[in-house]
Parts: structure tokens; C-alpha cells; sequence
């Protein structure tokens, strides 16, 4: 029962969280609150939760990783494709080397494959993080998606090097050959079963919806449950469980541009998924507060081990991590920026060269967070036989302090860095939004005619459908000439349609009132008012 009432304690806190963060009159990243009360929620409970690594790992990752997977925008991560290999791959593997050696030497009592694992696990960034101090900082939109991009992968890649390094922590032994073999099989068969099982998951759903009907929430439920089949599946076959999820978000992503989804269930399992991905990440930092005092009491038992009594050392030794990770993210960043210019040069294409405190940022984004926490819970608790896991508590702890300290160096120095920089406007995104409206819009009018004509011979009145087409296809006549507009025509036209949309929500919210008050006064059922508020609000949300 008190674990129970733990976990409720800790929803709450996610929930005061969002909350807190509004009130504060200091400006700080959502994740950092909910630390915080995590860490008041251990020191009313006494103790901290006793975890299991494997189930913490199932819990977490894969709804996390197949959410990252499916809401990706595809059009940034193919056109910086090169640039987020480069960050996603090479970093990672630069970065697990480096920060290795660096912590090794740092801390010769840890074994060098427990600080490559260490290095491993801090090496991948987390998009929530850098979103929330995004919010208060002029990240460029693109550079927000090379970021995005670079979450997405790293956390595959950094991941399965952690596995590596923890597996040979526990026998001793490394061989390069076998781990080439062995990345392969996890990654290929692991892509393969992630695609795999949302394909097949999505066609028996069809088949089954065409023949029998779709019951109320079973769609959202059964997306619910794919990441989690996906992974289980492959790792019952000794593959990477961890891209099954990634690649099994990637595919629903393509599964969904099929349109056979009912809109109302999109409406649904939008929030769905929402709530989870907002429970999810605020539960594993609340968690991380709420672990703090036990991780550093191991700690520092782990640090008398090395021969250094002073729990100052333990700051010393965070500090030097996180900035050793910053230095190695922004060697990387400016070497691989300086190739590619020389390249563009040699090819005799014009190259921008960015700004010193863009690349500067670029570094600085590198926040850790949710997946950095989920994959170093997850270390053993023993060896094979049966002695305690070399340094588990200080790996533990190490690796809260680098993702405590990349997110107030980020808060903090980010919105600074960035403070009075103008960023040249991206107008293909306008571009490509009002090709989608005329489109849309040509295609609806042919629709409406074609439908006028069929319709017709129904009516007793033959006038009824021509008057309502002409309604209709006037709205979206008005949506073309909005997308054919050039100039000080287009402004215009964004303006009034800006007018047109507050006016709207006004009417809106006014008839909201009517029909509450019709409800409160028994003059309207509860059923019917559900669903005539139910109309209103999905109104509203598309004018918001």
C-alpha cells in the first residue's frame, strides 16, 4: 500500500510541477522543479523507492522512444541528415571515448568499462529538456530540429554502446569483432522488428475494424501498446529493444499519412499520448529527486572506496564530467562544422558560416534528461558472482549531477547567449502550409460539386443543395484567394483572417455559456449538452 501511495505522490508532484513553474518568479526548466519535489517527497517518506532496473527500463524507454519516433518532423530530418548522423553517431562514439578515458583517469578506483558506461549513458541529449528552455530562448526553428533529430538517434546509438559497456563490465572481456557482430544483429533485426510489428499490429487493427467495427478506445490502447510489444519481441530475440521502439514509432508515422484513421480517434489519442509523455518524463525526474539522498549516501561510500574522504571530491568530480562532456560536444561541433565548409568551399558552393554564439549554443543545448536517468537506473545491482556492481552508486549519482548541470547551465546560459540575435525568417514553411491550404481547398470544391450533383436528386427542393454548396465552396474560395494573395493582398488577407478567428472564438465561447447554462437549469440534457460542447470545443481547437 505505501508503494501505492509513493506513486501517487509522485503524479501529484508532476502535476503541482507544471503549476510551479508558472508561479516561480524565477525562471526555471520544468525538469529542475520536479526534481525538487522529488527530493521533499523523500524527506517526508524517509526512504527512497527500491527499483528494479529491468522493469524501470520497460516502464520508461519504450513509450518514450516510439513517441520521439512518430513525432520526428521527417522534412528536417532528411534535409540535415548528414549533420545529425554526424551529431547522433560520430559525437556519441567520440564522446564515449573521450569522456571514458577523461573519467577514468578522473577516478582510477572505477573499472574502465563501468566509466564507459557511465560515458555511454550521459551521451545522449533529451529534446524534453531542451523544449522547456527552448521556450524561453530564440533557438532558430532548424537548428531546434537538428537538435530534435539528434535526440531521436543518439539515444538508439548511446544507449546499445552502454549495453556493450556494461556487458563488459560484468564478464571482463571486450572483443571488437564479436561487438561489430553483435551491433549489427541488434540493430538491423531490431529495426526490422520494430517496422515489422507496427505494420502487422496496424493491418490485423484494419482487418478487424472493417469487419467487426472499432470499439471506443481500443485504437488508442492497442498504439498504446505497440511500443512495448515491439520491444518485448525483440528483445526475447537478443535484439536492440530500444531501436525496435524507434523504428516502430518512424513507421506509425508513415502508417498514419494512410488517412485510415477515424479523426476523432486522432483527437483522442493525441491527448493520450500527450498525458503519457508528460507523466512519463515528470515521473523519472520526480524520481530522480526522490532517489538523491540514497544515490549520494552510496555515493560517498563508493568515494571512501577510492581512497578520498572529503564528499567534496564527489562536486569536483561532477563539475569536471559535465565539463569535460561540454568541452569534447563543442571540439566536435566546430571540427565537424570546419570540414564541411572546407568541403562546400572545394565544390566552389557559398557557405554561411554561423555565428560564434550560435555554435556556442549548439554545445550548450546538449542537455540530458529522461533517457540518461532511465538507462543508469538500469545498471546491475551485482556481478555474476554475486559481489556488488563496481561503483553502481557514484555511476548513479555522476550521472544525476551531469544532467542536473546541463540543465542549469542551459537555462541559464542559453536565453543569454542567445539574447538580441536575429535569425533570418524561414518563409518555406509559410510556403509549404499555404500550398497545403490550396490544395486542400481546390480539392474540396471539386468534391462539393461533384457531391451537389449526386445530392440533388434527393431533395423535394431543388434549390436546397445549390444554395449550400454555394455556402460552402465560398469558404473555401476565400482560402484560396488567402493562398494565391501576394504581397500587401496576403497581409491583408492573414489579417482579417486574424480578425475573422477572434471573432469566431468569441462567438464560440458565448455559445459555450448558453449551452452550460441551458444544462444547469435542466432545460438541456446531459448526454446532448456533452455533445454540443464536444462540437464547440473541437471548433475552437482549430481556431486555436
Amino acid at each position: 500500500m505505501e508503494s501505492i501511495e509513493i506513486v501517487l505522490a509522485m503524479l501529484l508532484a508532476v502535476i503541482a510541477s507544471a503549476y510551479l513553474v508558472r508561479l516561480l518568479p524565477v525562471s526555471l526548466p520544468l525538469p529542475l522543479v520536479q526534481i525538487a519535489l522529488g527530493a521533499l517527497i523523500a524527506a517526508f517518506t524517509g526512504h527512497g523507492v527500491t527499483l528494479d532496473p529491468e522493469i524501470f527500463f520497460l516502464l520508461f524507454l519504450p513509450p518514450l522512444l516510439f513517441l520521439d519516433g512518430w513525432r520526428i518532423p521527417k522534412s528536417g530530418l532528411l534535409r540535415d541528415k548528414v549533420v545529425i548522423l554526424e551529431l547522433a553517431l560520430g559525437l556519441v562514439v567520440f564522446t564515449v571515448l573521450g569522456a571514458g578515458y577523461l573519467i577514468h583517469l578522473l577516478i582510477p578506483a572505477m573499472p574502465l568499462a563501468v566509466a564507459f558506461a557511465l560515458a555511454a549513458i550521459v551521451s545522449p541529449t533529451d529534446p524534453v529538456a531542451v523544449s522547456s528552455i527552448a521556450s524561453r530562448a530564440p533557438i532558430p526553428k532548424r537548428l531546434m530540429h537538428i537538435l530534435e533529430g539528434e535526440s531521436l538517434l543518439n539515444d538508439a546509438s548511446g544507449l546499445v554502446c552502454f549495453r556493450f559497456a556494461v556487458a563488459a563490465a560484468l564478464t571482463g572481456a571486450f572483443s571488437v569483432a564479436q561487438a561489430s557482430i553483435t551491433f549489427l544483429w541488434l540493430a538491423g533485426a531490431g529495426v526490422a522488428i520494430g517496422l515489422g510489428a507496427t505494420v502487422i499490429v496496424t493491418w490485423v487493427q484494419r482487418w478487424l475494424t472493417r469487419h467487426f467495427g472499432e470499439p471506443n478506445g481500443s485504437p488508442i490502447l492497442v498504439n498504446l501498446l505497440i511500443p512495448f510489444g515491439a520491444y518485448m519481441v525483440a528483445e526475447h530475440y537478443h535484439a536492440s529493444g530500444i531501436l525496435a521502439a524507434v523504428a516502430a514509432g518512424i513507421a506509425m508515422s508513415y502508417v498514419e499519412l494512410s488517412g485510415h484513421t477515424l479523426a476523432a480517434t486522432r483527437i483522442q489519442r493525441s491527448a493520450v499520448w500527450d498525458t503519457v509523455q508528460f507523466s512519463l518524463n515528470g515521473v523519472m525526474f520526480v524520481l530522480l529527486g526522490e532517489q538523491l539522498p540514497d544515490i549520494l549516501h552510496g555515493a560517498r561510500a563508493s568515494l571512501e572506496q577510492s581512497g578520498h574522504v572529503n564528499p567534496w571530491w564527489l562536486v569536483l568530480y561532477a563539475f569536471s564530467v559535465s565539463l569535460g562532456l561540454l568541452a569534447l560536444r563543442f571540439i566536435w561541433v566546430w571540427a565537424t562544422l570546419r570540414i564541411t565548409l572546407y568541403k562546400k568551399g572545394k565544390r566552389g558552393e557559398h557557405a554561411q558560416r554561423p555565428h560564434w554564439r550560435l555554435l556556442l549554443a549548439t554545445s550548450l543545448a546538449g542537455v540530458r534528461g529522461a533517457i540518461t536517468l532511465a538507462g543508469v537506473m538500469t545498471l546491475p545491482l551485482t556481478l555474476p558472482d554475486g559481489s556488488p556492481f563496481p561503483a553502481r552508486d557514484l555511476t548513479i549519482f555522476l550521472a544525476s549531477a551531469v544532467i542536473l548541470i546541463s540543465l542549469l547551465a542551459a537555462s541559464i546560459g542559453l536565453p543569454r547567449l542567445l539574447a538580441g540575435m536575429q535569425f533570418p525568417r524561414e518563409p518555406a514553411e509559410q510556403q509549404q502550409e499555404d500550398l497545403a491550404r490550396r490544395e486542400a481547398a481546390a480539392a474540396a470544391i471539386v468534391a462539393i460539386e461533384a457531391a451537389q450533383v449526386e445530392l440533388m436528386p434527393l431533395s423535394a427542393d431543388p434549390e436546397v443543395y445549390p444554395q449550400a454548396a454555394a455556402r460552402v465552396i465560398a469558404l473555401y474560395q476565400h482560402r484560396l484567394n488567402v493562398g494565391t494573395s501576394l504581397g500587401d493582398d496576403a497581409v491583408k488577407f492573414r489579417k482579417r483572417d486574424q480578425a475573422e478567428r477572434a471573432l469566431r472564438l468569441a462567438a464560440l465561447q458565448a455559445e459555450r455559456r448558453a449551452i452550460f447554462n441551458l444544462a444547469r437549469h435542466d432545460r438541456l440534457s446531459d448526454e446532448l449538452s456533452r455533445k454540443l460542447v464536444r462540437e464547440l470545443d473541437l471548433a475552437e481547437a482549430r481556431y486555436r
